[in-house]
C-alpha cells in the first residue's frame, strides 16, 4: 500500500509534461527536440488579485543538433509558442549559449552556469538539463542501428564512462559492469 498515493483525493491542479525525441541527421549526427508544457487545471488568482483561468502556462521547445565524440551540441534553437508574459520571449536566444557544450559529466551544472538565474529562462534551462541524457540515448539508438564490432575490453566501449557511477546499478563494482565484463570474456577468442 502506498502512503502518499492515498493522500490524492482530488483532481490534479497542475501538470508539467516534458517530451524528448531524437531524429537522425546527416554525418552521424542527430537532432534532439524537447518540449516542455505546463498546464493549470483550475482557476486561481495572480498575486495582483486578478483571476486566472485554467490553461497552458508554458509551452516551449528546444532543438539541439548533436554529434561528434564526446557528444557535443553543435547548434541550438528555441521556440516559445506559449508563455505567460510576452517579455518571456526575450530569453529565447539564451539557448545559443550551450552551442559547443559537451554532454559529459558535469553537464547539468554547466547548463545552469551558462543559463541559470538572470542569464536565461529557468524553464528552458530545465528542459535542456533533461535533454542531455536523452540526447545520449538517442545518439546511441541511432548509432546502434548498424552492427558494431564487439569491443576488446570494457575500456573500449564508447560512452561507457558516462554511465559508470551514474546510478546504483552502474557503480564501478555494480551488477551492470560485471555483466558486461562477463559477456566480453565469453566472446574473447580462446588462445
Amino acid at each position: 500500500m502506498s502512503r502518499l498515493k492515498n493522500l490524492i483525493t482530488e483532481d490534479a491542479v497542475h501538470e508539467r509534461r516534458i517530451e524528448v525525441r531524437t531524429y537522425p541527421a546527416k554525418d552521424d549526427r542527430v537532432v534532439v527536440e524537447g518540449w516542455l508544457r505546463d498546464e493549470r487545471f483550475c482557476q486561481n488568482f495572480h498575486w495582483s488579485g486578478k483571476e486566472r483561468q485554467p490553461g497552458i502556462v508554458h509551452h516551449m521547445c528546444v532543438r539541439m543538433l548533436v554529434g561528434d565524440w564526446p557528444l557535443t551540441i553543435l547548434d541550438a534553437e528555441a521556440e516559445m509558442p506559449g508563455v505567460p508574459e510576452s517579455l518571456c520571449l526575450e530569453t529565447k536566444n539564451s539557448v545559443e549559449k550551450i552551442i559547443g557544450m559537451k554532454i559529459v559529466g558535469g553537464y547539468s551544472d554547466e547548463v545552469r552556469r551558462r543559463l541559470g538565474g538572470v542569464k536565461g529562462c529557468t524553464h528552458l534551462s530545465h528542459l535542456i538539463v533533461v535533454m542531455g541524457p536523452a540526447a545520449l540515448h538517442g545518439f546511441w539508438a541511432q548509432a546502434m542501428r548498424r552492427p558494431q564490432p564487439v569491443p576488446e575490453s570494457v575500456d573500449k566501449i564508447p560512452g561507457l564512462e558516462l554511465l559508470v557511477n551514474s546510478c546504483q546499478l552502474w557503480a564501478e563494482d555494480g551488477p551492470f559492469l560485471e555483466m558486461i565484463k562477463q559477456e566480453l570474456a565469453q566472446k574473447k577468442p580462446q588462445s
